[in-house]
């Protein structure tokens, strides 16, 4: 099983990384308001199926090379740590500003706004490099991996459809709130913030 501690910095770091405005954050809202949260569900189902499928990917070759390779884990290790800080610094710095694109009413076939969910989160290279750098480090491979994983994917596939959710109802106050101020700024700034945090404890850790 995972320690308290590994889920007490894993579960805020990957929520704040995910209610950040993002692609798959900005195209629930835009759903949310051109074809209605009930048909975005489509979407957002096809897209924790996609992350899911990342993560699993992520994990199963890493674990491998941890496995097999020891010393060339040290080295991913290390890089890992440092891409996280440099994500969490491009977060850090990120422009504030949060546009939609078109939010006429559309007609979107339940097929189309899954496969548009799942295809976001398969292609996003992103997507790949994060779960690469920050998920595989929380795995104990000196205990069973499946449980762990588990656990870790549950914990990312509810964040991530608790936050599409938020930004999809949210709708047009949600937009409004994050056009306002630094609203942005200062999401993006918390996210950042965590990234570096567990950039450097990865590397040192």
């Amino acid at each position: 099983m995972l320690d308290l501690a590994v889920l007490a910095v894993f579960i805020p770091t990957f929520f704040f990384v995910s209610i950040t405005p993002g692609m798959c954050m900005t195209l629930a809202m835009t759903l949310g308001m051109s074809v209605g949260v009930r048909r975005t569900l489509w979407m957002m189902v096809g897209e924790v199926l996609g992350v899911a499928v990342v993560a699993i990917a992520a994990v199963i070759g890493v674990a491998s090379v941890m496995l097999n390779y020891p010393e060339l884990f040290a080295v991913l290790k290390y890089l890992g740590g440092a891409y996280l800080i440099y994500l969490g610094i491009n977060m850090w710095r990120a422009k504030t500003s949060f546009k939609l694109g078109n939010e006429a009413k559309q007609k979107i076939a339940r097929s189309q706004l899954f496969s548009q969910g799942f295809i976001t989160a398969i292609a996003n290279p992103k997507g790949w490099a994060f779960m690469i750098s920050l998920l595989p480090p929380f795995i104990n491979v000196d205990a069973a991996v499946a449980p762990q994983l588990a656990i870790l994917l549950s914990i990312i596939m509810l964040s991530e459809f608790i936050c599409m959710l938020i930004y999809a109802t949210g709708g047009k106050s949600l937009r409004v709130f994050l056009d306002k101020g630094d609203n942005v700024k200062w999401l993006n700034r918390i996210a950042g913030a965590l990234m570096m945090v567990v950039g450097v404890w990865l590397a040192l850790g």
